[in-house]
């Protein structure tokens, strides 16, 4: 026997989202509002599952920002570096010794698991420091870059770097959601169409709470405040 179509009612609650990438008013007017009904969307796919996702993404992205964009490189930042080695997430302090050479240079020593070396050189190149780490064996020798008018460009380029990094995680949330949503049988034609604007509304809410931190962290790194 066939499954019964799934109705959407029209009920409360809902939240309301700008349509668009713009949510500022223009000669024409102000965009469209997508509403979300928690109830209706919730009866069709996981809603706190994907807004638990998108909200991971935005505090990783925090989180990198706090760690690694800093107009100075600490010793500390380099120690709680994260990296992925086979699998599994460790603290660069976990896998070898860090210490400060002198107030140019820091020191990693990775003898205990040079294995771990190519990884580590990637970590610390793409962690947004501007950092380029020199092997010499077992060791690395990072030296830390002055804080000059390209010191500063370079981290706000990193900045969007983890921006992009960000949005694009939560985008793919959104489309892994809409499939799921697109399998599913006994769903009319105009309520799954709903239910995807609904669920890229959500999506582009939360790029832009990542677009304005971007926008923060850069003007902080440029001086611009």
């Amino acid at each position: 026997m066939p499954a019964a179509p799934v109705v959407l009612a029209t009920q409360p609650p809902v939240r309301h989202y700008a349509k668009g990438k713009d949510k500022k008013k223009d000669k024409k007017g102000t965009p469209a509002k997508v509403q979300i009904n928690e109830d209706q969307l919730g009866s069709l796919i996981d809603l706190e599952g994907l807004r638990t996702q998108m909200e991971k993404s935005l505090s990783a992205m925090k989180d990198d920002y706090v760690k690694n964009l800093s107009l100075r490189s600490t010793t500390g930042s380099i120690e709680t570096l994260r990296i992925t080695y086979e699998g599994k997430d460790y603290q660069l302090q976990e896998l070898g010794q860090v210490v400060r050479k002198n107030p140019k240079t820091l020191v990693v020593n990775l003898v205990s698991f040079p294995q771990t070396i190519p990884v580590v050189l990637q970590a610390i190149q793409r962690s947004g420091m501007n950092l380029n780490p020199q092997q010499d064996g077992t060791t690395l020798f990072i030296p830390v870059p002055k804080v000059t008018r390209e010191h500063r460009e370079g981290l706000a380029k990193n900045a969007k770097v983890l921006y992009i990094k960000c949005r694009d995680r939560i985008k793919d949330a959104q489309n892994q959601s809409i499939k799921k949503l697109k399998k599913q049988t006994g769903v009319s034609e105009d309520d799954a169409f709903q239910a995807q604007t609904q669920i890229t509304a959500i999506a582009d809410s939360f790029v832009k709470e990542a677009e304005k931190l971007m926008e923060l962290k850069q003007s902080e790194l440029l001086g611009d405040k």
